[in-house]
């Protein structure tokens, strides 16, 4: 999984902070606060974005409304799973990562992880 760029992480953010699916305009809104871009230029991105599956679109009127495929969580999960397979040693990766952890984080991680083995227990 790649990285998103400067624009497409701003789309993003946009879609993934919304209540609701947005406009390309109500996109260039929110971005606009930050930056001046043309409307075709997020239309085209946002185009880019649904043909990587990253984007839903959906017919509103003369219009697309654009919502997420995944959660940003998802996705940072997504680009950890990357980072780990590309490491000649997945497990000394993993571990030089836990040891980073604050000590609070330590314990919603282990809490995560007795969650997983409790679900995965529960599955034929």
């Amino acid at each position: 999984m790649r990285t998103f760029g400067d624009l497409e992480a701003e789309i993003m953010d946009a879609v993934w902070e919304a209540d609701s699916p947005l406009s390309v305009r109500e996109v260039l809104t929110r971005i606009g606060e930050r930056r001046t871009l043309a409307y075709t230029t997020v239309q085209t991105v946002a185009e880019i974005l649904h043909r990587k599956g990253w984007l839903n679109r959906e017919k509103d009127g003369r219009a697309w409304r654009y919502s997420a495929s995944a959660s940003r969580e998802e996705y940072t999960a997504g680009l950890i799973e990357t980072v780990l397979d590309d490491s000649a040693d997945r497990k000394a990766a993993l571990m030089k990562f836990v040891e980073g952890l604050d000590p609070h984080e330590i314990d919603e991680l282990s809490a995560a992880v007795a969650r997983s083995r409790r679900m995965r227990r529960q599955q034929p």
